[in-house]
C-alpha cells in the first residue's frame, strides 16, 4: 500500500509538472504572439509613416521642379485693385490661367497686403525692385472665360481686369478653397460668434446674410440703371429658408447696418447682426458668412465670395439691371453666379418712369 501510494503521488507531480509545463508554454507563445503582432503593428506604421514623409518629398520636389521650370519660362502677375471681394477674385484668376498656361503666378505687394493678413494664401509675393525692371506684357480679361484664354501668349505677361467668375477656376475648386483658407484666430472668432448666437438650439442650420449696400445705394441707379437687394427681396430669400430648415439662425453682415436692423424681420428672433464694434471688421465678417452652411448675398462681390466659399445652398439678387443697362457689356449673370444658385429677381420698379395720373 505504501508503494502504491508513493507511486500515485509521484504520478500526481508529474501531472502537475506536466501541466504546468505546458501552461507556461501556451503563455509563452502567447506573449510572444502579441510581441510579434505589436512589432508588426509599429512596423506597419512606421512603414507607413515613412511612405508619407516620401510621398510629401517627392510631391514638394516636383512642385519645386514645376516651379522652377515655370520660373524659366518668366512669371505671371496681376493687378492689385479694389476692395477684398475683388482682390480675391483677381488672385483666384491669376492662379488659375498661370496654371493653364504653364507659368509660375507671382502677386503683388498690395494684393499680398490684402490677403495674407486673412488667409492661408501660397503665392509668392513680386517686389516692387523686381517688378519694376521687367518689360511687362498687359493682357486685359473680361469677367468670365474665354477659349483664348487657354493659350496666352507670353512670358511675362501682367494681367489686368476685374474678374471675379467661377468660369476661370471652379475646374480647381478645391485648390481655390485651399488658398481661402482662413488663419486659425480668424476661424475660430467666427465659430465662436456662431455658437454664440445658436445658443441652446440643438442642430442649428446657419443662414449667412450680407447686404450690400454703401456706395452702391447710388452707384447701381445713377450709373449702371441697376438696383439693389429691398427689403422684400431679403424677407422672401430668409422666408425660403425658414421653411425648408428647422432651427434656422441668421447670421447678418453689411457695410449698412443701420438700414439692414430696420428692413429685416427679427420678430422670430432668430437674426443676429455682427456689429460688435469689438469684433466686427471685414475679415471677421468674410469668415463668419463663409462658416455658415448656407447664404443669402444680394449684389458685389463679397457676398459671391461668401457663398462659394460656404458651398450649401446660396439665393442672389438676379437680373437687377434694365436691359440697356451698360453693366450688362461688363458682366455676365450666368458667368457670375452658379447654376444651383437659386435667383430672385429684382424688383426694378423703382427704375420705370413714373406714371402720372390724370
Amino acid at each position: 500500500m505504501a508503494h502504491s501510494s508513493k507511486l500515485f503521488s509521484w504520478q500526481n507531480k508529474k501531472m502537475l509538472l506536466l501541466f504546468s509545463l505546458l501552461f507556461c508554454s501556451i503563455t509563452l507563445t502567447a506573449i510572444i504572439y502579441r510581441s510579434q503582432l505589436r512589432y508588426d503593428i509599429i512596423t506597419a506604421r512606421s512603414l507607413q509613416f515613412f511612405e508619407n514623409i516620401t510621398m510629401k518629398l517627392k510631391n514638394e520636389r516636383k512642385e519645386e521642379a514645376e516651379r522652377a521650370k515655370a520660373s524659366r519660362k518668366g512669371f505671371w502677375s496681376m493687378n492689385s485693385i479694389g476692395r477684398l471681394g475683388n482682390q480675391m477674385g483677381e488672385y483666384a484668376t491669376l492662379y488659375a490661367l498661370a496654371k493653364l498656361n504653364g507659368h509660375q503666378a507671382y502677386i503683388l505687394p498690395a494684393m499680398a497686403n490684402y490677403l495674407s493678413p486673412i488667409f492661408k494664401i501660397t503665392l509668392p509675393t513680386l517686389h516692387d525692385e523686381v517688378r519694376n525692371k521687367i518689360a511687362w506684357k498687359g493682357y486685359g480679361l473680361n469677367d468670365w472665360m474665354e477659349d483664348q484664354y487657354h493659350s496666352i501668349p507670353g512670358d511675362y505677361v501682367m494681367l489686368s481686369g476685374y474678374p471675379c467668375s467661377w468660369t476661370f477656376y471652379h475646374h480647381i475648386r478645391e485648390e481655390i478653397l485651399r488658398e481661402f483658407t482662413f488663419h486659425d484666430f480668424i476661424k475660430d472668432q467666427a465659430n465662436a460668434f456662431l455658437r454664440r448666437i445658436g445658443g441652446e438650439r440643438k442642430n442649428v442650420t446657419y443662414v449667412g446674410v450680407h447686404v450690400r449696400r454703401g456706395d452702391y445705394v447710388h452707384v447701381m441707379p445713377d450709373v449702371w440703371k441697376g438696383v439693389i437687394a429691398d427689403k422684400e427681396y431679403l424677407d422672401t430669400a430668409m422666408a425660403y429658408f425658414r421653411n425648408k430648415y428647422k432651427n434656422v439662425v441668421f447670421a447678418v453682415t453689411s457695410n449698412g447696418m443701420d438700414w439692414s436692423k430696420q428692413n429685416i424681420d427679427n420678430s422670430k428672433g432668430d437674426v443676429f447682426f455682427s456689429d460688435d464694434p469689438k469684433q466686427s471688421s471685414t475679415a471677421n465678417d468674410i469668415a463668419i458668412l463663409a462658416h455658415c452652411n448656407h447664404t443669402i448675398m444680394t449684389v458685389g462681390t463679397f457676398g459671391y465670395w461668401a457663398g462659394y466659399l460656404a458651398g450649401g445652398e446660396t439665393i442672389y439678387l438676379t437680373n437687377f439691371t434694365l436691359p440697356e443697362s451698360p453693366f450688362l457689356k461688363l458682366f455676365k449673370y450666368e458667368a457670375a453666379f452658379l447654376p444651383q444658385w437659386i435667383g430672385i429677381p429684382a424688383d426694378l420698379s423703382p427704375l420705370l418712369p413714373k406714371q402720372t395720373s390724370n
